[in-house]
C-alpha cells in the first residue's frame, strides 16, 4: 500500500472520531443514508448493522464520547434485513454507559425480515384454464431457488393460504388408525386434487399438528390420507394431545390446505413453486396495483446472544418495530407439538408405565423450540421498551437460556403466529418434558425477567395451541399488568415438567394482569395455567374475563379461569377477578396450594387496577377483539333432581363429571337425589343421566323465579370465600291461579316487600334461590361456610315483623311433596358427602 493512501484512511478515521465524540456517541441511521457516512443526523447511514458496528468500535478503542451511553438513532422508514441482527457480547454496555438503537423523535422505525411482492397481473392462467378473479405475480428466488414462506399479507392483513373449507368452517375427521399411520376424511370435493406439499391442520384436544400430505387415496365420498415423516410416526404413537374420536361432541376438526385446486375465496393465496408463480384472490376493496404485499423470508430478525461466561449485557431496543419473520418447520418436517407451541421430537405410550421421576407416568416426549422474531440467549440487564411486534409467523421474543434481570415493559406484541413470549427452558432437546430441571449452574436460568405493561392481542394465530406469555422452567418471574386478549389458547402460561418434584422454579410472580378473549379455537384452556412445583410463587389480583367459544372444541366444558394443572404447588392464588369460580385444579402436588378470594366479588378496585399503566396506557387504543366469534356462557345455576332408587353416588359423579359443573353438590332424600351448582346446557347433563339411569325420573330447575343474590342487594356487602349450600323442595298446592300468585308475588318482592331482602342481608344469607319445574320447588339458601342456619335464620325477622308476614302468607301456596308427612312443608334435603 502507498504511504499517500495509508494518510487518507488515518484522515479519514481522525475526522470519524472526532464527529463522535462531537456527536455524544450518537449514530444516525436513515433509509436515505449510506453505510460510508460517518453516521451523523446530517450525514447518516442505510443500516442498523453498521450503527452496530461503529458502536462496537468506539467500546473496543475506549472512546471517551461514550461515557453516558451509545445511542443508535434509527429514523421513520423501513429497514429490510437479508440476515438477523446480530447482539454479541462486545456489544454490550455498562450501566452507566449502555447502548440503546431507539427510535428518532415521532418516528416508527420498522425493522423488516419481508420482502414486498409487486407487479401484480390480473387473470391467471392455472392449468390452462383463465381466472379472471386470480392475480399472479412472479415468486421471487434467491440463489436460483423459489424463496419458500407460509404466510402473506396484504396491507398488513394476514392473508389465507388455499385451504380445503370457507372462511372459519372446519370438517371433521371420519377415523384415525395409528398402526397404519394414516386417517379417513369426508371427501365430497373432488375439484380438490393431490398435489406435493399439501398439508392437514388438525385439532387436538389444547393444541394442533400440521401433517405434510403424501398421499390421498379416493373412495367414493371418503380419502384415506397418508403423511410424510417424521410428523407421520410422532402423530400417530404419542397419546397425547392426539386425535380424538367423540359421539358427544365430534371428532378432530381439520382442513386440507395448500392447493391450487383450493384456491376459490376472496382473501386466499397459493404459492406455485412448480412455476414460480404466486396466486391471490383479492377481498373487497383491494387493489394490487397499488396494495403492499410483504412476504416473510427471515425466521429471526434479532438474536442476542452471549456466552455463559461472556453474556451480553445493558443493550436496549425502544421504540422500534420487528415485523414479518418466516415460519419454515412445518413444510420442511411437520409440526406436532406437545404443548404451548413446543414442538415433539420424539413421543410414545410406555408400554409398562413408571419412570425414577413418576411412578405412573404413561408416556415420553422429547421437544424442540420454535424460532422467534427476536431470540435472547445468555444476556442480563438488558431492555425492550416501547416496541412493537408485529406480522409474526412464529414467536415473537423468546428469552431461551442464560438470561436474567433483563426488562420487557411497554411494548405491543399484535397478529403473530405463535407465542407473544416464550420466557425460560421448556425441556432441552435431549432433556424428556416430564423431568423436573435440575442444573449444577445457576446462570444458566431464565431468572428475575420482568414482563410488564405489555399489550398482547391476536397473538397464536398460526398455532393455535401457543399463548400470550408462555414460561418454562423459571425463577423470580415477574409478569405483571398486562393486557392480554384474543388468544386462541391460554392467556398465561407458567411451568412445565407436569411433576411435584422440586426443581429451579420458585418465587415467580402473575399480578395484576388483563385477560380477556381468549380460547378462541382450543378448550382445556384457561386465562392463567400452571405446572409443577414453584415454592413461594403468588397470582394475585387479575383481572380475567370474557371467553370466546369455540365450535370444534373436544370439551366443550373445559374452559375455565384459573387452571393448576400436574405437579402445581408452592403457590398463593387470591384475590382475582374472575366472572365466575370456574378452576380446576387437577393433580395438584402434595403440598398443596393457598386459594384465596377468587371470584367475581373481589373488590372493583383490583379489576379496575389490573392491566396496562402509565406511561404506557395509550397501547389499550390496539386491543383487539373478534366480534364476530361467540363468547361462551356464563354457567348459571341449576338443580338437576333425580328420583328413582339405588342411586350409585359414584357412579353419578363420574357420569357428571365432563359436564365441569362449577360448586358441584349431591343432596339426598329418600329417593330424591339432587345435583345443584352452575351448568352449561343441563339438557345434555339429563341426557347422560337418562342413559345411565334409564329408570329414574329426571327434572331440571333453572332460571330461578326468585333470586337473591347478598352481592347485589345488601349494602357495604362482602360476600364470603366459601359458601355452604341448604337444599329444600315443597310443592305448590294443586291450583293454577294461586301457583301464579306465588310467582308474582316473588317476581315483585323485591319492589313490594323490600323488608324481606333486608332480612336475609342481616342473617347474612349468601344467595336464596327459588326454582320452579312444575309445581314442584327447589329452594337453595347458601350461608357462609362453618355457620348454621339455625343460628341465622332469626336474624331475618329481627325488628323485621314483615318477614313473618310474608311466610304466614307464603303457607297457604305450599304443601309438601309426595312421600312428606302430613305437617311437613318445606323437606330438607341432607347433603352427600362424597370421596
Amino acid at each position: 500500500m502507498r504511504l499517500h493512501t495509508v494518510n487518507k484512511l488515518l484522515v479519514l478515521f481522525l475526522i470519524i472520531c472526532s464527529v463522535f465524540s462531537a456527536t455524544a456517541a450518537e449514530i444516525w441511521v436513515s433509509t436515505s443514508g449510506k453505510d460510508t457516512n460517518p453516521g451523523t443526523k446530517e450525514s447518516p447511514l442505510a443500516t442498523v448493522q453498521m450503527a452496530m458496528r461503529k458502536a462496537r468500535e468506539l467500546r473496543r478503542l475506549k472512546d471517551s464520547s461514550i461515557k453516558d451511553g451509545i445511542h443508535i438513532i434509527v429514523s421513520d422508514g423501513t429497514y429490510y434485513l437479508n440476515e438477523p441482527l446480530f447482539v454479541r457480547p462486545e456489544d454490550s454496555g455498562t450501566p452507566e454507559s449502555p447502548t440503546t438503537i431507539e427510535a428518532a423523535v415521532n418516528a416508527k422505525p420498522i425493522i423488516s425480515g419481508g420482502l414486498e411482492i409487486k407487479n401484480w397481473k390480473k387473470g391467471a392462467t392455472i392449468n390452462g384454464v383463465k381466472k379472471a378473479n386470480i392475480w399472479v405475480a412472479d415468486a421471487p428466488q434467491k440463489a436460483g431457488e423459489i424463496i419458500n414462506y407460509r404466510q402473506l399479507w396484504v396491507n398488513g392483513k394476514k392473508a389465507v393460504r388455499a385451504k380445503s373449507t370457507s372462511g372459519n368452517q372446519m370438517d371433521r375427521i371420519l377415523s384415525w388408525d395409528a398402526k397404519t399411520e394414516t386417517c379417513w376424511i369426508p371427501f365430497k370435493d373432488k375439484s380438490i386434487k393431490y398435489e406435493p406439499g399439501m398439508e392437514m391442520f388438525i385439532i387436538q384436544w389444547w393444541s394442533t399438528a400440521n401433517l405434510r400430505i403424501k398421499n390421498i387415496e379416493v373412495q367414493k365420498d371418503s380419502a384415506r390420507l397418508s403423511f410424510e415423516q417424521p410428523e407421520s410416526r410422532i402423530e400417530s404413537e404419542h397419546p397425547w394431545p392426539a386425535p380424538w374420536i367423540s359421539k358427544n361432541n365430534g371428532n378432530s376438526a381439520f382442513y386440507l390446505s395448500n392447493g391450487i385446486a383450493m384456491l376459490n375465496e376472496p382473501g386466499e393465496w397459493f404459492l406455485d413453486k412448480k412455476n414460480a408463480k404466486i396466486y391471490y384472490i383479492p377481498r373487497t376493496g383491494e387493489d394490487l396495483t397499488s396494495a403492499k404485499i410483504t412476504v416473510p423470508v427471515l425466521e429471526n430478525l434479532v438474536e442476542m446472544k452471549g456466552t455463559i461466561d461472556s453474556p451480553v449485557h445493558n443493550f436496549n431496543f425502544k421504540g422500534i418495530s420487528f415485523q414479518y419473520s418466516n415460519w419454515l418447520r412445518p413444510s420442511q418436517q411437520g409440526h406436532v407439538p406437545l404443548q404451548a407451541g413446543m414442538y415433539l421430537l420424539d413421543a410414545y405410550k410406555l408400554q409398562i408405565p413408571g419412570t425414577p421421576n413418576q411412578a405412573n407416568l404413561e408416556n415420553q416426549g422429547w421437544v424442540g423450540r420454535p424460532r422467534a422474531a427476536v431470540e435472547v440467549n445468555y444476556a442480563h440487564h438488558n431492555q425492550f421498551e416501547s416496541c412493537r411486534f408485529e406480522h409474526l409467523s412464529s414467536t415473537g421474543l423468546d428469552f431461551n437460556k442464560g438470561t436474567n434481570h433483563n426488562t420487557i415493559k411497554g411494548n405491543l406484541f399484535k397478529d403473530i403466529g405463535g407465542n407473544a413470549m416464550s420466557i425460560g427452558v421448556f425441556s432441552e432437546e435431549a432433556f424428556e418434558a416430564h423431568l423436573p430441571l435440575v442444573i449444577k449452574d445457576e446462570r444458566e436460568i431464565c431468572s428475575d425477567e420482568v414482563i410488564a405493561d405489555n399489550l398482547i392481542t391476536n397473538v397464536a394465530n398460526e398455532d393455535w395451541g401457543c399463548l400470550g406469555i408462555a414460561a418454562g422452567f423459571v425463577k423470580n418471574l415477574t409478569i405483571e399488568h398486562n393486557e392480554i386478549s384474543d388468544v386462541a389458547y391460554s392467556g398465561i402460561s407458567m411451568g412445565w415438567g407436569w411433576t411435584h418434584t422440586k426443581n429451579v422454579m420458585e418465587n415467580n410472580k402473575i399480578l395484576a394482569n388483563k385477560i380477556h378473549h381468549y380460547a378462541k379455537h382450543l378448550h382445556d384452556v384457561s386465562g392463567i395455567y400452571t405446572l409443577s412445583s414453584q415454592p413461594n410463587s403468588r397470582i394475585e389480583e387479575n383481572y380475567i374475563d370474557k371467553v370466546y367459544f369455540s365450535p370444534y372444541a373436544h370439551d366443550p366444558f373445559l374452559w375455565l379461569y384459573l387452571y393448576t394443572d400436574e405437579g402445581s404447588q408452592g403457590f398463593t392464588i387470591k384475590n382475582n377477578w374472575i366472572a365466575t369460580e370456574k378452576i380446576l385444579k387437577n393433580n395438584n402436588g402434595p403440598e398443596g396450594n393457598v386459594w384465596e378470594n377468587n371470584n367475581p366479588y373481589v373488590s372493583t378496585k383490583i379489576k379496575e387496577a389490573a392491566g396496562i399503566r402509565a406511561p404506557y396506557t395509550a397501547l389499550t387504543k390496539e386491543v383487539l377483539v373478534d366480534e364476530a366469534s361467540s363468547l361462551q356462557e356464563l354457567p348459571k345455576s341449576v338443580a338437576i333432581e333425580m328420583v328413582g332408587s339405588d342411586f350409585d353416588i359414584e357412579k353419578v359423579k363420574s357420569t357428571i363429571k365432563g359436564f365441569r359443573i362449577v360448586g358441584e353438590s349431591l343432596y339426598q332424600w329418600k329417593n330424591h337425589l339432587v345435583i345443584y351448582g352452575k351448568m352449561n346446557q343441563p339438557e345434555r347433563t339429563k341426557k347422560k343421566l337418562a342413559l345411565a339411569y334409564p329408570s329414574a325420573e329426571i327434572k331440571i330447575y333453572e332460571k330461578p323465579i326468585y333470586d337473591f343474590q347478598n352481592f347485589e342487594r345488601c349494602k357495604d356487602s362482602k360476600p364470603a370465600s366459601e359458601w355452604e349450600n341448604i337444599v329444600l323442595t315443597a310443592n305448590l298446592v294443586n291450583d293454577e291461579k294461586l301457583q301464579k300468585e306465588y310467582v308474582d308475588y316473588h317476581t315483585t318482592q323485591f319492589e313490594k316487600w323490600p323488608e324481606i331482602a333486608k332480612g336475609f342481608c342481616n342473617a347474612d344469607f349468601q344467595q336464596l334461590q327459588v326454582f320452579k319445574n312444575g309445581r314442584q320447588l327447589m329452594l337453595v339458601i347458601s350461608i357462609p361456610k362453618g355457620e348454621s342456619l339455625d343460628k341465622l335464620n332469626p336474624k331475618t325477622t329481627e325488628n323485621n315483623p314483615r318477614v313473618d308476614d310474608w311466610n304466614a302468607l307464603m303457607k297457604k301456596y305450599q304443601t309438601g311433596i309426595e312421600g312428606a308427612k302430613p305437617d311437613e312443608t318445606w323437606i330438607f334435603l341432607n347433603k352427600v358427602e362424597t370421596k
